[in-house]
This record gives structure tokens, sequence and C-alpha cells, in this order.
């Protein structure tokens, strides 16, 4: 393939990457967890001795920005929401990685072909 050809391929895939990228709604970083928790009242069923239920589950997200890390509880109903939200962000820096690397790519193939019509030579 030559270096013209793929240029343009690289030139369609960004373009589509940006309509990737608009497409996605609310995001935000982490991951989530489940958490389960043992009270401290005497007698309540998650200190039962021979069968205790822990209480939960108590859903949590879990991030770092900007060097701090951070967690949150999140409400039962706003947990698929959430969820979402992890996905696109997931999404988003899946994207913005493969385009650092046809940008990069790119630019490198640029320099090549002005450098072959510099010389005059085409390889």
């Amino acid at each position: 393939m030559n270096k013209a050809t793929r240029l343009s391929e690289i030139e369609d895939r960004i373009k589509k990457i940006k309509k990737a990228l608009s497409k996605l709604g609310e995001m935000r970083p982490g991951s989530m967890s489940e958490q389960f928790n043992v009270c401290g009242s005497p007698g309540c069923r998650c200190k039962d001795a021979q069968n205790p239920k822990r209480h939960g589950p108590y859903y949590q997200v879990s991030y770092v920005h900007r060097g701090r890390s951070s967690s949150q509880f999140i409400r039962r109903e706003f947990v698929a929401a959430t969820r979402r939200q992890l996905a696109n962000y997931k999404a988003f820096r899946e994207l913005t990685e493969e385009w650092v690397g046809l940008a990069l790519e790119h630019a490198k193939l640029k320099l090549e072909l002005a450098k072959e019509q510099l010389l005059g030579t085409d390889r």
C-alpha cells in the first residue's frame, strides 16, 4: 500500500473516531464495586453466629482524577446510569488512544511524503 492511500485511510478512521466521540453520553472515570458491611448493633442479622447476613450491597465508585483518588457511594437507583457513564469513559479512553496513535502515524507519513517530494524520489 502506498503512503498516500494509507494517509487517506488514517484520515477516514479519524473522522469515524470523532463521530463516535461526539455520540458518547455522560461519562465518569473509575470502577464500581459492591460493598457488604457488618454493623455495630448486637443481635443484628449480620452478627448471627449460625448464618450471618451482611448489610448490602452498597455500590461504590473509585477513581483517580488529577492525581487524587476518590470514592463515592452510589444509590441503588443510580447504579445502571453510573455503569453506562463508566462504560462511556472507557470507550472515550480507547477512542482517544487510537486517535493519538493514528495522528502520530499520519504525521510521520506526511513528513516522509514531503521529504520524498523534495528529493524527487518515489519510494
